[in-house]
């Protein structure tokens, strides 16, 4: 059984003024699998990491949720911080109630709530879904193919043999140039393309 841990932020006044943010963190300690849940007015902040750090090996969490802003801000700060308590960076997961709820329902905090408590409750459904994912590297082997010895395939496989590359190109036709070659003369200097 999955123990969800869930996290509200306040962002200072960013959230907490336009959303209820210790109503959100009530509504969803009734979430099913959530045995925790928070607000604190800084998150992203030391001490904020420290309350997801003890709560997690207090509860003994099996997944976290952080309802604060953009995950493009802080995604990586909350990935290091839970896998510093020893949770795989990947049972995390960010429900953006700043950007999509405060910001665009800043005059209707119940409503701003609502979205935030619905925000909130997908966010726990996926961490319920989450597995562990363990980062892989694969080895790659620097060469390109290109398909079609038209004009436009003979001058990308130049530009990328010029790259330092090699580079395999491969033509249906028995010969190279495409419907280029097929042409008498070419405009604007009506040259031969043979």
């Amino acid at each position: 059984m999955k123990r969800i841990g869930v996290f509200v932020c306040h962002c200072g006044t960013n959230i907490a003024a336009a959303v209820d943010v210790a109503r959100v963190a009530e509504v969803a300690r009734t979430f099913p699998g959530v045995v925790f849940a928070t607000d604190y007015k800084y998150m992203c902040s030391e001490p904020g990491q420290g309350e997801i750090r003890k709560a997690i090996k207090e509860h003994k969490l099996t997944g976290v949720v952080v309802a604060s802003c953009t995950p493009r801000l802080h995604e990586p700060t909350f990935r290091k911080t839970v896998e510093s308590a020893g949770l795989n960076p990947y049972m995390l997961e960010i429900a953006n109630i700043r950007e999509q709820c405060a910001w665009v329902h800043s005059k209707e905090k119940e409503a701003a709530t609502r979205k935030a408590i619905d925000l909130v409750r997908m966010a726990v459904a996926k961490a319920l879904k989450n597995e562990e994912l363990h980062a892989a590297s694969i080895p790659i082997t620097k060469r390109a193919l290109v398909i079609g010895a038209g004009i436009a395939g003979m001058q990308a496989a130049l530009d990328i043999a010029d790259a330092g590359y090699e580079v395999v190109l491969v033509e249906r036709e028995s010969t190279i140039g495409g419907k280029m070659a097929m042409l008498d003369k070419t405009f604007p200097t009506l040259d031969c393309s043979a």
